[in-house]
């Protein structure tokens, strides 16, 4: 029986394990023991701190919320829960963003948090959410009701050609006999759509 020798795969293991190696300091990328103890360790760390990663991002932007909140008067917890009670759900790192790069729109943040905490606001008063991120102040209003009467009668003639569309053949043919349109049994879909409009 032939003997086996398997030197070529452990040097494609040892090439694998060095060249994943490169760049660390001293023996831990030259020499394979050491190399590979060191890339067990590495593995083990970026996977600790893939996760670490996500809790000091949440640090940096509750720290630059906080001083954001300080100039304008209110500690952290209170402008969130300020924000939770009037029902504004913008995340820490939008606030953050926002706090940074326009201290104004954060400045009317800050007020509708007040407002909420003194129970003042109510759903429709809000600022809208995606509003304050752009840095604009609308309000959420009730439109005039003349207004929407002209803009009902065009939706209605859109929404009649739409549903003719969708309409099936009998449903088509009972319209053209309800508006007493001759002929209107033997013809196809098409036909029948083009005659009702």
């Amino acid at each position: 029986m032939a003997r086996v020798k398997n030197g070529v795969t452990t040097k494609q293991r040892h090439k694998k394990v060095l060249k994943a190696a490169r760049g660390y300091f001293g023996s831990k990328h030259r020499l394979y023991k050491t190399a590979k103890e060191q890339l067990m360790h590495s593995g083990q760390y970026a996977f600790r701190d893939r996760k670490q990663k996500k809790r000091d991002f949440r640090k940096l932007w509750i720290t630059r919320i906080n001083a954001a909140c300080r100039e304008n008067e209110i500690s952290y917890s209170r402008f969130i829960e300020g924000l939770s009670k009037a029902g504004v759900e913008v995340n820490r790192k939008m606030l953050s963003e926002i706090a940074i790069n326009d201290p104004k729109a954060f400045s009317e943040i800050v007020k509708t948090s007040k407002a909420g905490l003194e129970g003042k606001t109510k759903k429709s008063e809000l600022v809208v959410k995606n509003e304050i991120v752009k840095g604009t102040k609308k309000e959420v209003k009730a439109s005039k009701e003349p207004a929407k009467k002209t803009e009902s009668k065009k939706e209605e003639k859109k929404e009649e050609k739409v549903d003719l569309e969708s309409l099936t053949v009998a449903e088509l043919k009972e319209m053209a006999a309800k508006k007493k349109i001759e002929g209107a049994a033997k013809m196809k879909k098409a036909e029948l759509i083009e005659v009702l409009k």
